[in-house]
């Protein structure tokens, strides 16, 4: 099985509210909350493996029925560190499977591959317009640094919360809590932006309607749909 486990099917570019988001449905929106991976910054996890790597390996590799990639991922997430995670695909998996993922944590900045379009400009103009811009993304501390130093973007927003650091993790709604307590903001106030469907509805359990993003251009339209006072793009 490729990608995350229990990821459900959703569609793009929708404003999600259900479960506790439901009394948010078309409130004003006030805070934008961004994940990072695939939204703000580009992450292909091939682009680490392909230079040593052949095209079917990679691919074995990254199911996680083969290897536990995602698995192993979803552990480092929530503070776990790359030997010891090493050390769990070696033990329940073998090789060539521990070695890889050894050389991808190794390697891991190569995984980040740059920006994505549309969404600098995006960020900047919701500030401008007195919106509350947020950062909560699935991250390990140890592969976390790159990323801060290649990408002012993850920089430039209110504050973030990486799971790595506290030490919880999409899809769960504690983290999302979290998050709207460190920010200081209510729940009706904010959209949840990701890539993934599974933490669109993790946000709607904690009342945060949410939008599964693939396209910068799209969430513009969306948001200005929504009452957001930010510049459409010129045709």
């Amino acid at each position: 099985m490729k990608g995350w486990p229990g990821e459900p099917e959703m569609e793009y570019n929708v404003i999600k509210s259900g479960d506790a988001a439901q009394g948010a449905a078309g409130k004003p929106i006030e805070n934008v909350i961004f994940d990072f991976g695939n939204v703000l910054v580009r992450w292909d996890p091939q682009a680490v493996m392909l230079p040593r790597y052949s095209q079917e390996l990679t691919d074995r590799f990254l199911d996680n029925d083969v290897s536990g990639f995602y698995d192993a991922s979803d552990e480092m997430d929530v503070g776990g560190r790359a030997v010891e995670a090493v050390a769990a695909v070696r033990q329940k998996y073998g090789e060539p499977w521990a070695g890889m993922l050894d050389y991808y944590f190794k390697n891991f900045e190569d995984s980040l591959v740059g920006p994505v379009e549309g969404m600098r400009v995006l960020i900047n103009d919701l500030k401008s317009a007195g919106i509350g811009v947020w950062g909560l993304s699935n991250w390990a501390t140890e592969l976390f640094p790159p990323a801060k130093k290649f990408y002012p973007i993850l920089s430039d927003l209110d504050d973030a919360v990486v799971s790595g650091y506290v030490k919880l993790r999409k899809p769960h709604r504690d983290i999302f809590e979290f998050a709207l307590k460190r920010f200081d903001i209510p729940a009706d106030t904010a959209v949840f932006i990701d890539d993934k469907a599974m933490n669109i509805v993790g946000a709607n359990s904690a009342g945060i309607r949410g939008v599964r993003f693939n396209d910068s251009g799209k969430l513009r339209a969306l948001l200005r749909r929504s009452g957001v006072d930010i510049q459409g793009i010129q045709s």
